[in-house]
């Protein structure tokens, strides 16, 4: 099997692995920057490119018991962050289907601020 397509995202401000570089996100597709990965800050962004999500598995964090998946930047492979699934709390549905990514697993390309 031969390498999965990478999206190249166009515009001023997109996150990118800080790994490899590819393309990750939209600073715009932002939902909250106020979460917590395993190695510290983290965004929730409405949508990613350019990653492979893993197996479900539930979780406690934070905010209670979710069902996620790791996901992995289809170039380097590096562990970025997590989907949110399911939510089993009616507080934390607004979370489903959305993406979280460490912000040490990112970088700003072209050093935007």
């Amino acid at each position: 099997m031969g390498m999965p397509f990478k999206a190249h995202l166009s515009g001023q401000r997109i996150f990118a692995c800080s790994k490899c570089g590819v393309h990750l996100a939209y600073y715009e597709d932002i939902v909250s920057k106020s979460f917590q990965g395993r190695h510290g800050r983290a965004y929730l962004f409405d949508s990613v490119v350019n990653v492979s999500v893993g197996e479900k598995e539930n979780r406690t964090l934070i905010t209670g018991l979710h069902s996620v998946a790791d996901i992995q930047c289809n170039v380097c492979h590096s562990t970025l962050g997590w989907k949110y699934l399911e939510a089993f709390e009616e507080s934390q549905k607004y979370k489903e289907n959305k993406f979280i990514i460490e912000r040490v697993k990112m970088m700003k390309e072209d050093g935007w601020v």
